[in-house]
């Protein structure tokens, strides 16, 4: 008797016990990626001086008269600017009428130089979607 009472006690207490796991297996070491060499291009900005990063400048046809030019040309071919935001050694010229809205934006070339239009956005008046370069263009140009 006393051994069945052994051999039911241990029976109990071994079904109070957990079966071990498996453990799940250490995730592999990380690999190692050699870094990506990335070629350069004519997108990036040029330093030229300390502090100074040339900036890009918009290219394409019918920009001519307006890409690399000064204020006083712009505003002889423009009129008087809705706005004119000078922020640092950059200038934001922003004419508008009832068809669109001109942004420009004049940068120096070198340091110390005269901001020259580099860059040009425009957008419709009314909602601010964007419109055809050039057709905005010749609408606010000042006939002569």
């Amino acid at each position: 008797m006393r051994f069945s009472i052994l051999l039911l006690g241990s029976l109990a207490l071994a079904a109070c016990t957990t079966t071990p796991q498996p453990q799940a297996a250490p995730p592999p070491p990380p690999r190692e990626v050699p870094p990506q060499v990335v070629p350069p291009t004519d997108a990036r900005p040029v330093v030229t001086a300390p502090g100074f990063i040339a900036p890009q400048i918009m290219e394409g046809p019918g920009l001519g008269g307006i890409i690399r030019e000064a204020a006083p040309t712009l505003l002889a071919r423009f009129g008087q600017p809705r706005l004119d935001t000078p922020e640092g050694d950059m200038r934001k010229l922003q004419f508008r009428s009832e068809a669109c809205v001109l942004d420009v934006y004049l940068y120096p070339l070198s340091p110390g130089a005269e901001p020259v239009a580099t860059w040009v956005e425009a957008r419709r008046a009314s909602d601010g979607a964007a419109v055809d370069r050039l057709a905005c263009i010749q609408a606010l140009s000042v006939p002569r």
